[in-house]
């Protein structure tokens, strides 16, 4: 009997990992630079039903591969959804990405691929989670991403404010704000309402199933003190190598070895009790540029950035470093993950990145987890992240959870 309990309750991980993994962002070694842009720079992943926007890509290969794409439908939960797909998309399966341009004059080749929704072969109809697969001519799966698109039936006023905790009042923020539904006729929207907040689109400290604290008409009021609350993290780090050949205030070494750039910044060292300072960033974006060209899709070299780290000597033992920013999709794999340099006593990682504009941060991973109160450069209620409100709508006659509201709400203008 208890053999069987054994088997049964490994089948039911081995389902729950494999499920994991399907909705999980993927990037293949050799895909770089993939990201949801306009106007060619990095965004967040969610934009207006039958808002142009698009997703590229650099493949390292250099050699004109086939690509092609395929979305998919994904409830609230991010479970499949049970509509087909002839309800959802206007369109074929199985188009190639006709838009890509080789590199020139660079020392790393490369293939710069541009897909771009909704266009001449392709529409989504519907509002809602969806999933975009990018795959190769054996169906090999080289890109994953989640993106949101989103109506706008409902207003949602927000705000960010300093949690009333006082324990926590320096070091996370409240996200407060209300659904107006107006005179729309939702059925029982207590329950068949639902969001989700991001804290800079991301997806590994998303807040999701929580219900409004109290209603006032049609209004629905999430006014919590810690139920949508954030720790604060820091300003994002950045590095500017838009001019390959020279040195800046972040940059102290550009080289050629090997045949490719090498790009040295300067070691980092733990702003965990150094107390806030404010310098703007992009919320973790990064943006391909070139100093002195016209075309940085095609034109902006590939370097090898070496990031040098020091964490604070009160972290716990066996914490492990990764380099994270939207340039990875805060992928926490063995490419972004630092080593010991006993040496230098300092964690060090070279990664292969486009040049430009670039933020980044350094993640905490302990005991298995990213643990935000370990955040290596601090947490901070003044940091001036970006946070986006997702609202959803499913009645009980619906086959899936539309969106029917977005908002967004900048710490800029946090208040008590």
């Amino acid at each position: 009997m208890i053999n069987k309990l054994l088997y049964i309750l490994c089948c039911l991980l081995f389902v729950h990992s494999a499920k994991a993994q399907k909705t999980a962002d993927f990037t293949a070694d050799y895909i770089k630079s993939a990201a949801f842009t306009k106007d060619s720079q990095s965004v967040n992943p969610f934009f207006e039903l039958g808002e142009s926007f698009s997703i590229e890509f650099d493949d390292l290969y250099g050699n004109e591969g086939n690509y092609f794409y395929r979305v998919k439908a994904y409830n609230y939960d991010w479970t499949p959804s049970k509509l087909k797909q002839i309800e959802y998309i206007k369109g074929m399966e199985n188009q190639r990405i006709k838009n890509y341009v080789n590199s020139y004059n660079t020392l790393q080749s490369y293939t710069h691929y541009k897909l771009t929704f909704p266009n001449a072969m392709y529409r989504i109809t519907k509002s809602g989670n969806y999933i975009l697969e990018i795959y190769d001519e054996d169906n090999e799966v080289v890109i994953r991403r989640k993106f949101i698109l989103y109506e706008t039936m409902v207003n949602v006023p927000s705000q960010v404010k300093r949690t009333r905790n006082l324990k926590y009042s320096e070091t996370k923020q409240n996200v407060d704000f209300t659904i107006k539904l107006g005179d729309a006729p939702f059925q029982n929207p207590v329950q068949n309402i639902k969001v989700a907040i991001f804290q800079n689109g991301r997806w590994d400290s998303y807040i999701k199933d929580i219900k409004p604290m109290y209603t006032i008409g049609t209004d629905l009021i999430y006014k919590y003190d810690g139920e949508t609350q954030f720790w604060a993290g820091n300003q994002f780090l950045y590095f500017d190598n838009s001019d390959i050949r020279q040195v800046n205030n972040m940059i102290f070494s550009n080289k050629i070895e090997n045949g490719i750039y090498n790009t040295y910044l300067y070691t980092n060292e733990s702003r965990r009790y150094k107390g806030y300072t404010y310098f703007p960033d992009i919320n973790g974006a990064f943006y391909p540029r070139i100093i002195g060209g016209k075309n940085a899709n095609a034109e902006a070299e590939y370097s090898w950035v070496y990031f040098s780290f020091k964490p604070d000597s009160d972290m716990p033992d066996g914490v492990d470093y990764y380099i994270t920013g939207m340039f990875n999709g805060y992928e926490l794999t063995p490419s972004s993950k630092m080593a010991y340099n006993t040496q230098k006593e300092a964690y060090e990682k070279a990664i292969l990145l486009k040049q430009g504009f670039t933020n980044y941060s350094y993640t905490a991973v302990f005991k298995n987890k990213v643990n935000p109160e370990l955040n290596p450069d601090g947490n901070y209620a003044l940091t001036t992240n970006q946070y986006q409100i997702i609202v959803y709508y499913k009645s009980a006659t619906d086959l899936y959870d539309r969106v029917i509201g977005f908002a967004e709400a900048n710490a800029k203008e946090i208040t008590y």
